[in-house]
C-alpha cells in the first residue's frame, strides 16, 4: 500500500482564535500555499459546524487543498470533507472510519506511548503527537512530550506523524528533523499579524528541513 504523504504544514482553523471569518482566512492561507486544513469549533452547534464545514469544503477542494473536520465524523461525511480528526475522548478510530468510509482520512491525537502504540495498530491514516511544547490553545492540556518523544515513536510506525502543540517558526525545523512528517500550527499562524505571510514562512522553513525518518 502506498504510504500517505502529508504536506509539512497542517493549519488548524480554531474558531476560538480566528479574527476573521473562517472562509476568508482559509482563502488567504490556501493562496499562501497551505494544502492541509482542519476546522475545530468546540462551541458550535451541529448545524453551525455543518454550515461552516460545508463552505470550507467548497472553497478548499476547488483549490487542491485537503480539509479535515475535528471531532465529528458525521459532519465530515455529510459535507464531503477529506476526513476527520479524533481525540482520545471522541469516537475511536475504527468507529470514525465506519462513518466516513475507507477512502477518507482518519487522524488521531495521542499524548503518550500507550496511546501511540494503539493508534499505530489501528486503521488511522496519520497519528498526531503532542503537545510537543507548552500550548495555550487548550483549556486542560496534556503534559508536554517534547521532540524526544517524536524520536522515540518514529521507529514504531510507517504512518505519518503530525507534531502539535506550541510549534513556532524557530522550533518547526527541529521537529521535522526529529522524525515528524508534518507540524500542526494554530496560534503560531492565526495569532500572527499577517497569517498568510507567516504561513509562507513556515512552508519555506519546513521545505528546507531534513527529515531523519527511515522508510
Amino acid at each position: 500500500m502506498k504510504r500517505l504523504v502529508l504536506p509539512r504544514l497542517y493549519v488548524i482553523l480554531d474558531a476560538a482564535l480566528l479574527t476573521a471569518p473562517e472562509t476568508g482566512r482559509a482563502q488567504e492561507l490556501v493562496a499562501a500555499g497551505v494544502r492541509l486544513f482542519q476546522y475545530r469549533n468546540k462551541g458550535a452547534s451541529a448545524r453551525e459546524l455543518f454550515e461552516s464545514s460545508r463552505k470550507l469544503v467548497s472553497l478548499l477542494s476547488s483549490q487542491g487543498a485537503r480539509f479535515v473536520v475535528n471531532d465529528r465524523p458525521d459532519v465530515a461525511a455529510l459535507v464531503g470533507a477529506d476526513g476527520v480528526h479524533v481525540g482520545q475522548d471522541d469516537l475511536g478510530v475504527e468507529e470514525a472510519r465506519r462513518v466516513v468510509g475507507l477512502e477518507k482520512l482518519v487522524g488521531v491525537s495521542t499524548h503518550n506511548l500507550e496511546q501511540f502504540q494503539h493508534a499505530a495498530a489501528s486503521s488511522a491514516d496519520y497519528i498526531a503527537v503532542g503537545p510537543i511544547f507548552a500550548t495555550g490553545t487548550k483549556a486542560n492540556p496534556d503534559p508536554v512530550v517534547g521532540t524526544e518523544f517524536v524520536r522515540k515513536v518514529r521507529p514504531l510506525t510507517d504512518k505519518p506523524i503530525v507534531a502539535i502543540g506550541g510549534v513556532t517558526l524557530q522550533s518547526a525545523p527541529e521537529i521535522i528533523e526529529a522524525g515528524a512528517d508534518c507540524v500542526a500550527v494554530i496560534s503560531g499562524i492565526l495569532g500572527a499579524p499577517e497569517p498568510a505571510m507567516r504561513a509562507r514562512q513556515y512552508i519555506d522553513l519546513l521545505g528546507a528541513a531534513n527529515h531523519t525518518a527511515s522508510g
